[in-house]
């Protein structure tokens, strides 16, 4: 199947995730041209536009991490140029790449999530860190985890056991966003979910347990091989494993998504699938989870993607 035309793989950006992105955008580009499929890998820059309006591709496949790339300015872009794209909508990025906000969607659909406040670095600063940390720690507990309300591979996120590690925690977080998200820890197992609709619905990929080395599933544990196991399927329950897929699919429906996503979970103590946040642009990498499942449930990456890129050329042409 060769009648897409040109597919345009946009990656890089100006990210921190940007390395993750290149390195996600090779690996597709390699995999589309290993089906026979025209495709071009372009690094997201000042000549990104004008290349768009001199030489139009069939189809846009963005795997642009972090910024731009997830909070829907790149779909928003590309609906300007009237270019089809396999993903989601702009609005939806907006909703799902704000964490406080895919998690209070999440949790109106009966989705559990954990605890959790959302506060500006301003709050800090105006009204006293020292009292708002206090408060905190009496609402939420020990230990927590401090995160930046919207960004990817784990930059800016801090484990607190401590009171005293809290305002530490919260000046890394605010490093990369100016809003954190301050949530109660949750002790079990960490699953990821991915998600595939290639037109007849959302459907779940087996579960990946995730197991870092080192305890923490940070940014080197996400990109350096070897560093963390993954399980597929994730070593649990059954009834679990249907409960997990079953709010991982909900998420992508609730939040208004499309072709592909991923939910990240910790199972509890109880067996509950507790809902942490969703990503719109999956890693594509040799350590990403959502082609590893795509692989465990007998799928090609590239023939999936493939198949993503064609109906997003239909999609624009029914409008």
């Amino acid at each position: 199947m060769t009648d897409l035309g040109r597919v345009l793989v946009l990656a890089g950006g100006l990210s921190p995730e940007r390395e993750v992105s290149l390195r996600s955008g090779r690996r597709l580009r390699d995999e589309l041209e290993r089906v026979g499929i025209d495709a071009e890998l372009r690094d997201v820059d000042g000549s990104t536009l004008p290349t768009l309006a001199a030489a139009r591709p069939d189809v846009v496949i963005p795997v642009l991490h972090g910024a731009s790339g997830e909070d829907g300015t790149i779909r928003e872009v590309l609906d300007l140029f009237g270019l089809p794209y396999v993903g989601a909508a702009p609005v939806a990025c907006r909703a799902a790449f704000d964490k406080a906000t895919a998690k209070a969607t999440a949790s109106a659909a009966g989705i559990a999530t954990p605890p959790a406040v959302t506060l500006p670095r301003e709050a800090f600063h105006d009204l006293g860190a020292a009292a708002l940390i206090d408060r905190l720690v009496a609402r939420l507990g020990l230990p927590l985890v401090v995160k930046p309300r919207a960004g990817g591979s784990a930059f800016g996120v801090s484990f607190v056991e401590e009171p005293g590690q809290l305002a530490e925690a919260l000046m890394a977080c605010f490093g990369y966003h100016d809003w954190a998200l301050i949530e109660r820890a949750v002790a079990g197992v960490e699953i990821a979910v991915g998600i595939l609709d290639t037109g007849d619905g959302p459907v779940a990929l087996p579960a990946v347990e995730i197991q870092p080395v080192s305890g923490v599933y940070d940014y080197a544990a996400r990109y350096t091989p070897g560093a963390t196991a993954f399980h597929i399927p994730a070593r649990l329950g059954q009834d679990v494993l249907r409960a997990a897929a079953a709010s991982a699919v909900t998420a992508h429906r609730v939040l208004g998504l499309r072709d592909l996503s991923r939910a990240d979970f910790i199972i509890d103590t109880d067996g509950t699938a507790q809902f942490l946040e969703v990503n719109v642009a999956p890693g594509l990498t040799d350590t990403s989870t959502w082609p590893m499942a795509l692989h465990a449930a007998g799928l090609d990456l590239a023939v999936a993607c493939r198949d993503l890129a064609a109906a997003a050329s239909r999609r624009l042409g029914s409008r």
